[in-house]
This record gives structure tokens, sequence and C-alpha cells, in this order.
């Protein structure tokens, strides 16, 4: 097997189960060394345990190598630690996948303040920190190199939710597409220096997932036959993730990625998909419904709701 990823260091968040489990152990067995990351909280960020520790050793009895890391990615000093520890440990950092997350799933009649602030700071906040955390490292580490840039890849993690919203998740919904902003605005902040970012959106029963369409979670990534195919195993993205944070997809950037199942889809949106034009005059309110209507909204009467 060719491995891709012969010799990186890469770092995992929230690895200790699920997606973030799946995506170590292919990175690793591709060839990386990971930093396997993970609190240990349940599913609604309550807690702390030592859940990458399992991971850890299952990629060395594969013949892999792995650390494991505990920080809070929502703790800015924490976060700094780990990304340095990672740097002064193997002397660079080449792949971040931004992986860690919670759900605190309600009606917004019935969610509370906290509810929201736990799921921003942990996806939004921990996704940015630890960018920040890497891009600091690697601005400079360009800057001392003679071509000015740097082997790096961050990969991030959005959901359909973010994407096409969720009932329930207005905490969720929100922070995973503030995921793909963050991804497209470091691609560009970052283009100069050779790093790529790039957001997967992947699919799969997991312990998050499971609460959330009240099904039961399929086996962890490592506890079923390599052969085996489900649609429903959540490491179905993990190839592609490997596959971004290789050399050979060093021309993909600010992209989102939907990994659901067998299919793999590129994901394109908040593009024109009409325009009217006033003709350098002030729009007139009352002439909007039927001009939105035609040329806009593509129905035969103002106020028909698009999709009845």
């Amino acid at each position: 097997m060719t491995r891709l990823l012969e010799g990186k260091i890469a770092l995992v968040t929230g690895a200790g189960h699920g997606i973030g489990r799946g995506h170590a152990l292919e990175l690793a067995r591709h060839g990386a060394t990971v930093v396997v990351n993970d609190l240990g909280t349940s599913v609604s960020g309550e807690g702390s345990g030592r859940d990458a520790d399992r991971v850890v050793d299952i990629i060395g009895a594969r013949g892999g190598k792995a650390v494991a890391d505990y920080a809070d990615v929502g703790d800015e000093a924490k976060v700094d630690a780990m990304i340095g520890r990672a740097f002064d440990d193997f002397g660079r950092l080449d792949i971040l996948v931004n992986n860690a997350g919670i759900v605190r799933d309600r009606a917004i009649w019935n969610m509370d303040a906290a509810d929201f602030d736990l799921v921003m700071r942990v996806h939004v906040r921990g996704s940015w920190l630890t960018s920040r955390a890497v891009a600091r490292r690697w601005r400079a580490a360009a800057k001392a190199s003679e071509t000015g840039t740097v082997y790096g890849r961050i990969i991030n993690t959005t959901s359909g939710a973010g994407l096409l919203g969720n009932f329930g998740q207005t905490n969720y919904g929100p922070a995973k597409a503030a995921v793909v902003g963050l991804t497209q605005t470091l691609s560009l902040e970052l283009a100069r220096i050779g790093v790529t970012v790039n957001a997967i959106s992947p699919g799969g029963i997991t312990r998050l997932s499971a609460t959330i369409e009240g099904q039961t979670a399929v086996p962890e990534p490592d506890e079923r036959p390599e052969d085996e195919f489900d649609p429903k195993d959540p490491s179905l993205a993990s190839p592609v993730v490997a596959w971004l944070a290789s050399a050979e997809a060093g021309h993909i950037s600010g992209q989102v990625i939907r990994a659901i199942g067998e299919n793999i889809s590129l994901m394109q949106g908040w593009t024109r998909a009409a325009t009217i034009s006033s003709g350098g005059k002030r729009w007139d309110a009352t002439r909007l419904g039927a001009l939105m209507a035609t040329d806009v909204f593509h129905t035969r009467a103002p106020g028909l709701r698009l999709g009845t």
C-alpha cells in the first residue's frame, strides 16, 4: 500500500471516539505520527477522561506511532501548550485536523445561553485557537525558510447542520456554519506560506449523532473488519482527510467536501443564483413582490412560499 503521509506529524482533536478516532487511525495507517487529542468528556461536554489512550494503544499495536493529549481545545493556554509540545517533541507539526465537538440539542425556546456558548466554545473557538497556534509557528518557519513556505494542512469539520440547517440545533448548526467561514478565510490568509485549509463534512452514526437521530452508534472504527462496508460507519470520511493532508492535495484549499456513505461531494454555497437591478435608482418596496417572485424566486405569484 502506498503511504501518503510517511514521516508526517499530525494532530487530531476529539480523536477518542467515532469520526476523530477514524481519522487518527487512517492518518497513522498512511505513516503519520499522530497526536491523539481528546478531553474525554461526555457528548454534552461534561467531565474528562483518558479516552485518547485507547486510540494510542490501537495505533501502537498496528505498528504506528502516536501520543495522547488531553487538552481542552477551548482553553487558550492549554491549546498553545499542546501545539508547543508537538513542535518540541517532533520538531514540527504538518497536519491539524480540527474534529473536537459536542452537542446540546434543544429547540431554541428551550435552549439555555450556556448550551449555546459551550457548543460555540468547542467547535468555533476550539478550531480557531488550534489554527492560530499552529499558524503562528508555520508563519515563523516560513519566514526562516529559503522558499518562504512550509508544509501545512488544516482540515476542519463541518456538518449537514451547518450547511443545510437542522431543527433543534440553533447552537450546533451556526457553529458548524462558522467553521466553514473560518476555513475559507484561513485558506486566504495562509495561502502565501503554502498552507492549505479545507473542511470535511462527514457522516455516520457516532455518540453525537446518535443523540440526534435516536439511533445506536455503530461500532468504533477499530472494532469491525476492515473490508466491511457500513454506510453508517463514521470512519468513511477518513480516507478523504488523509488525502487532503497529503502532498497530492496541495492544490486544494478553501473547499468543503461532504463524505457520506459511498458518496463524496464537493459542496459550493452562497453563490449568486439570481440578480435584479434597479438601474441606478432606489428600490421601491411596492415593486419588489412581483419582481422577486418572477425574476428571483421564479414563482408565479408574490407570497408563494418556496417549497410549497
